[in-house]
């Protein structure tokens, strides 16, 4: 059996295949679908500094191949996290990694210090598209300045691996990536969701209550998989792939493209148990090529 371990900073994953933010929970609504042994890791919803309660409805909306959502990190804050999430996960048998979101760079940092604190967290996954208040309301990672500054402070208050999660609404994606890897990120993951729009033609308006929102799912992922090619031969650092990932090979192509592991998102929705296929593909592949590990076909694609 070809070996699926993989390492991101000092994280070390028995597979490549996590879950994404916002798509799984906090892990346990899945357990009677997943079992969580086989998981690489879980990336848990995002979590800010004090409770957010979202966008109002309607916050979500399909589409031709995928979904719109606008839902706005509600969550009860770190706080709430610590005290009544983090017992229920800390014993879960896989890597449990905390998604970190603020609107200031002193929440970030405040947000990453307090997770710091939890044994059983090996990592954060700093999401970096959010509005930056004190700027008019730009994201950190649209800008070089942006995401080094959040990335910068947190790396002196946060000792552990320190992923950060890529906005692809800027124009160079991996001049961005060279700039966090320059402030000690251990790792990128790429892409967050896409900025898309519907509207209702008989009604006249647009679908989502803010007026857009956040596009994933199969749609996404060519711009994902051209994006994860760039940053992969930009930065010495793992790269973890995501975006319109349903299926074992669409994950494989990720890996060939340079990502080091991959996470499943929207499909979570569609196909509760889409991580065990993904898992079973990526081993069924390796072995029907002869491949003795999975990483053999990292960044093995043929030019």
């Amino acid at each position: 059996m070809a070996s699926l371990s993989v390492k991101i900073g000092a994280l070390e994953l028995r597979n490549p295949v996590m879950t994404a933010s916002g798509t799984f929970g906090y892990g346990l609504e899945f357990q009677d679908f997943v079992d969580l042994s086989r998981l690489g890791g879980i990336v848990v919803k995002g979590t800010t500094l004090h409770p957010r309660e979202g966008n109002p409805y309607p916050r979500m909306a399909e589409t031709a191949s995928g979904m719109l959502n606008c839902v706005g990190l509600q969550n009860k804050g770190v706080d709430y996290f610590c005290k009544d999430i983090y017992p229920k996960v800390k014993d879960l048998p896989t890597n449990v990694i905390v998604n970190v979101s603020g609107s200031t760079i002193d929440d970030y940092v405040e947000t990453a210090r307090r997770i710091g604190e939890l044994e059983s967290i090996p990592a954060i996954e700093l999401n970096i598209s959010c509005p930056n208040v004190r700027q008019g309301g730009m994201a950190f990672g649209v800008t070089c300045e942006g995401a080094s500054s959040v990335v910068r402070a947190v790396r002196k208050a946060y000792p552990k691996t320190l992923i950060v999660k890529l906005s692809p609404n800027v124009t160079d994606i991996a001049e961005i990536a060279r700039a966090v890897e320059a402030e000690g990120a251990d790792s990128v993951s790429l892409i967050n969701t896409l900025m898309g729009m519907a509207i209702d033609a008989e009604k006249r308006k647009r679908i989502l209550s803010i007026g857009t929102g956040g596009l994933s799912g199969p749609a996404v992922k060519p711009v994902a998989l051209r994006m994860v090619y760039q940053v992969a031969r930009a930065v010495k650092i793992p790269v973890i792939g995501l975006g319109g990932i349903m299926t074992a090979t669409d994950a494989i192509e990720f890996l060939l493209a340079g990502a080091t592991a991959i996470e499943v998102g929207t499909a979570n929705f569609i196909d509760p148990s889409v991580t065990m296929k993904v898992v079973e593909g990526i081993e069924a592949y390796l072995e029907r090529h002869g491949f003795q590990s999975v990483s053999d076909i990292i960044g093995a694609l043929e030019e």
